[in-house]
């Protein structure tokens, strides 16, 4: 995760420089605050540019009179904060629908979609703009021509954007976009923070010259979630100790204060140094009270999976969103094969091991998407087949002995939790991928994909 200056890392740096994979960190209200702060200083000062009413620019940029400007910016500020309120309420319900039918987790992306931002903000910006232009139109003054154009293009572009957002809501709360959604931006995390597997090899924990066993132990002093390790200040605290740390938690995991946080090996150093040595590794793992995936793709997967289960809960019963669900898996799990798993090391300028920060195994992932799908779905071979043949798309990938024994593993958990009472035609499909993985997992590929009419790989 993200490179630091000398060090073979993958675990990205926060403050300084941080790799983001999230469409939009900012918070709801930050860009309609700055719209409506630029259409205030905006309206003041072109509501003192007023034209004489006989002049060229007067004609073109407002045609009318003082009146019918005031009519004009009285209904494009009523209809503004109208329009507000309406997107305001179709934005709960997409919140409401996104929780109930698909998944709590899902609610973090409708509040960072840059779509509602700017939408909120072009409407905010044309109400403040009409309301401060309206406060300083005077009946026995000219009426101030380039503000009422700015007002009047505003009010066109608010109706566009409102179009705009209509159009773009109904696509977002469509399944099928926000899996997309979600699987884009794991995919995006994969390739930022790890390393491909025909990357030059890494150290491995084992080659540091660390006694572990006499390491001092870091507790955490608050809980969360670890939203990402600046490895870049962790290597600097480790290098400035002569230490070398040991982070004992991965982006995702949840922390409670008081459990291990991280290890230190720095037997040169007094008791007042460990304790400066601790709070500078406290301050490189950022917590958080909710997960991103900012370091943590494994929450893309826990998105996918956490779909999946809902359309299997016996009140939506759509084992085909599930399937989907799926293949979008299968893809990031294809592509976790190609890339170095496990912990890593990382390195000061001068190549020393300064620290080594944990990470998923492909079991993990596995376990992950396979884990309560299977449980919940036993009943239902499209969705015990769908798993099958992501395992047949990954043992295709697989590139190593161990990989391609998860993958059997995973075969071997699926087909424990067919029922009796399945009928034979349905175990016989089940069994068939089973064997068509383990064709794959040999080298057989052509022959592990070759059917009658595309029945193992449609749904």
């Amino acid at each position: 995760m993200g490179t630091s200056s000398g060090t073979s890392s993958r675990s990205g740096t926060s403050r300084n420089g941080t790799k983001h994979v999230e469409r939009s960190g900012a918070r709801v209200w930050l860009w309609p605050a700055v719209a409506g702060a630029v259409a205030l200083a905006a309206a003041l000062v072109l509501a003192q540019l007023r034209p004489r009413e006989s002049s060229l620019l007067s004609r073109l940029a407002w045609p009318g009179g003082t009146d019918g400007a005031s009519t004009m910016l009285q209904a494009i500020a009523a209809a503004s904060i109208s329009v507000i309120s309406m997107t305001f309420s179709l934005t709960v319900v997409a919140l409401q629908l996104a929780s109930q039918q698909f998944s709590p987790r899902l609610l973090r992306d409708f509040m960072r979609d840059p779509w509602t931002k700017a939408v909120l903000a072009v409407l905010v910006s044309t109400f403040v703009f009409s309301l401060t232009v309206l406060r300083g139109m005077h009946p026995d003054q000219p009426p101030p021509a380039a503000a009422l154009f700015v007002a009047f293009v505003l009010g066109i572009a608010s109706v566009a954007a409102v179009l705009g957002f209509i159009h773009h809501l109904t696509r977002l709360l469509r399944v099928d976009t926000m899996m997309l959604t979600v699987h884009d931006e794991a995919l995006a995390a994969i390739d930022a923070f790890y390393p491909s597997l025909d990357g030059p090899a890494r150290r491995t924990p084992d080659e540091l010259d660390a006694d572990w066993a006499a390491a001092t132990g870091i507790p955490a002093t608050r809980s969360g979630f670890v939203r990402l390790v600046d490895v870049e200040d962790l290597v600097g605290a480790a290098r400035e100790h002569d230490a070398v740390v040991w982070i004992d938690v991965r982006p995702g995991d949840h922390v409670v204060a008081g459990s291990p946080l991280a290890s230190a090996c720095a037997p040169g150093l007094d008791e007042r140094g460990r304790e400066e040595l601790a709070e500078r590794v406290r301050g490189t793992v950022a917590l958080g009270y909710e997960r991103t995936i900012e370091q943590d793709s494994a929450f893309g997967f826990r998105q996918l999976t956490d779909i999946a289960v809902k359309a299997l809960s016996p009140g939506i019963n759509d084992p085909v969103t599930a399937a989907h669900c799926i293949g979008h898996a299968a893809d990031l799990l294809v592509r976790l094969t190609g890339k170095q798993l496990g912990p890593t090391v990382h390195e000061d300028e001068d190549g020393t091991g300064r620290a080594v920060v944990p990470d998923r195994d492909l079991r993990y992932y596995l376990d992950l998407v396979c884990g309560q799908v299977r449980r919940y779905g036993e009943r239902e071979p499209t969705v015990l087949a769908a798993l099958l043949r992501m395992l047949r798309d990954v043992a295709t990938a697989a590139r190593t002995q161990e990989h391609r024994d998860e993958v059997e593993r995973q075969v071997r958990l699926i087909l424990a939790e067919v029922p009796e009472s399945m009928v034979d035609a349905d175990v016989e499909q089940v069994h068939d991928l089973a064997e068509r993985v383990r064709t794959a997992s040999a080298g057989d590929v052509r022959a592990a994909y070759r059917d009658r009419a595309g029945e193992t790989r449609s749904i």
